[in-house]
């Protein structure tokens, strides 16, 4: 396996394996209108483009030994000040459970670390079992939100936090 850090160029990866993740990450969760409407929303390669270009996320993907794209990752250092944000981790449905999402949420925490960051965050859809995989890497929910995303839809999600550095007292 590998992990690359990719230009916009190579978006439309995300794009890809997002439209082929989403169905079963989100199908028992979500109506397929909505599951398609932000999938439209958030997937389109110049969206992609600028939360690279504007909001300085950075884009991982992970790849087998024959360059197979499995999964992917986006984050923002200082999203809130000293803390990381990842907007975005998925994996392929048959990849999962074989450390592939350990492997990006330890590049992400490394690069919050070389950033002088205090703690990593992000928001998983309340029910969601990636929720639990979360919690297993040492993530708690910090508070809950309700996003309106237009179209009369809603992300109910909780916000989880890992912090990576201890405060001495």
């Amino acid at each position: 396996m590998r992990i690359i850090k990719i230009d916009k160029s190579q978006l439309h990866i995300v794009k890809d394996l997002a439209y082929e993740i989403w169905p079963s990450a989100y199908g028992e969760i979500l109506s397929k209108e909505q599951l398609d409407y932000m999938l439209t929303r958030f997937y389109a390669v110049e969206t992609l483009e600028q939360q690279m270009n504007e909001r300085k996320h950075v884009f991982y993907i992970v790849t087998n030994d024959v360059e197979k794209p499995l999964g992917f990752i986006s984050y923002e250092l200082n999203c809130e000040p000293q803390k990381t944000k990842i907007h975005k981790i998925y994996v392929l449905p048959e990849t999962q459970g074989t450390g592939l999402g350990k492997q990006l949420v330890a590049l992400v925490k490394e690069e919050a670390l070389k950033n002088n960051q205090n703690a990593i965050f992000l928001n998983v859809n309340k029910y969601n079992n990636a929720k639990f995989f979360y919690e297993k890497l040492g993530f708690t929910i910090v508070k809950e939100e309700v996003i309106e995303i237009g179209n009369d839809y809603v992300m109910d999600d909780y916000v989880m936090e890992m912090n990576i550095i201890i405060k001495s007292v």
